[in-house]
């Protein structure tokens, strides 16, 4: 199996610092800061990237699923949002919310539904996400 690298500099102290992110060898880089992460500051955050990979991991892993049973997806969308919150005074990861849509021929609403829960479980970023107190799920059908 392969193994993935990102990486992150940061410059300055908490507050008045920022830095810079970048995914893989420079496949994608991002600036990020205090008021990034936790106010609405612009550019990205950790919580941004974490939900950008459980929503890429999670439609990947519903696709194969769907698949594996006899139903090819035309398409799988996923949305992720990650929920920071402050517990026990620390900023901590309570929530995700995955809402997901399926344009998949021949296959029902109950039936999809099944399949996008075997998919939250056998993820890789579900599964590397456990200590996530709450991870939620919405799926639906789309299209004909």
């Amino acid at each position: 199996m392969a193994t993935r690298t990102g990486s992150a500099e940061w410059q300055g102290d908490l507050k008045g610092g920022s830095g810079e992110l970048t995914v893989g060898e420079g496949a994608w880089r991002g600036d990020y800061s205090f008021a990034s992460r936790f106010e609405d500051g612009d550019g990205t955050n950790p919580e941004e990237l974490i939900a950008a990979a459980h929503a890429a991991c999670f439609s990947m892993a519903l696709a194969g699923q769907l698949t594996e049973h006899g139903h090819e997806p035309r398409s799988v969308r996923t949305r992720a949002q990650v929920h920071l919150r402050n517990v026990d005074g620390q900023p901590t990861i309570q929530r995700i919310d995955l809402d997901t849509e399926g344009d998949v021929a021949d296959i029902d609403e109950d039936h999809f539904r099944e399949h996008a829960e075997e998919a939250k479980a056998g993820c890789p970023v579900s599964r590397a996400l456990a200590g996530v107190e709450e991870i939620e799920l919405s799926a639906r059908l789309v299209g004909g």
